[in-house]
């Protein structure tokens, strides 16, 4: 149960839905929302696990992967703060196991809905069905744009733009190759053999643990390549 005022305004804040809501539907969402705190390298669902639940993170950062038999990993999304799982949702609605692994990259602040209330919430409260829905409709399109990446682009283009998405706050990246190879479904060595080209072409700066982007530029120009 969500009781504090200033707990109350966090979550209409971070959950537009909330403010567009009725206040006899805002009561029932706090009375049934339950905090929760999760640590780092957490697995809050694993493949094919019930979904019982339903987390909407007010901090930290889900990772959401599949794992393939032979150990390759390939991230899906992540959920941060303000958002929430589709595949939980989907599969809440459908009353089928959950189909990825879903693990915390850091502490974790959310709150619980249970399945039941998540489920019956989506005929009954439309604030809460129009959330539920815009979910889907972003990682659907989130999801393709994975699998357009991995069947349609090369490794180097793939890499060099998720190099400069992760230098959105500065060129010095705190990565390992292995997390790289993870996050974009490939193996460590396909991505250190990619990287150390990089290296020699003098558009990254590579040390241990360590990643530094010395010419965007180049790797601009080649994260545009069709």
């Amino acid at each position: 149960m969500i009781t504090k005022p200033e707990q109350k305004q966090q979550l209409v804040e971070l959950f537009p839905f909330l403010a567009a809501a009725a206040p006899d539907f805002q009561r029932i969402f706090f009375d049934a929302a339950i905090p929760a705190h999760i640590p780092a390298g957490h697995t809050i669902a694993d493949t094919g696990s019930e979904c019982s639940q339903l987390a909407l993170v007010l901090s930290g950062t889900v990772r959401v992967y599949k794992l393939a038999a032979k150990g390759r990993e390939i991230t899906l999304y992540r959920i941060k703060d303000g958002d929430s799982c589709v595949l939980t949702a989907s599969c809440l609605m459908s009353a089928t196991p959950f189909p990825a692994i879903a693990e915390t990259e850091t502490e974790l602040e959310a709150i619980i809905i249970p399945a039941k209330l998540a489920k019956a919430w989506m005929t009954q409260h439309q604030p809460w069905g129009n959330f539920i829905f815009g979910l889907v409709s972003k990682r659907l399109a989130e999801v393709i744009t994975v699998l357009e990446n991995v069947t349609f682009q090369r490794m180097d283009v793939r890499i060099a733009a998720y190099l400069l998405k992760m230098a959105s706050n500065g060129p010095t990246l705190n990565i390992t190759h292995h997390e790289i190879a993870a996050d974009l479904g490939s193996s460590r060595e396909v991505v250190s053999r990619t990287l150390k080209e990089f290296d020699k072409h003098g558009w990254i700066n590579m040390g241990r643990g360590e990643l530094i982007i010395q010419d965007p530029a180049h790797l601009q120009s080649l994260a545009e390549e069709i």
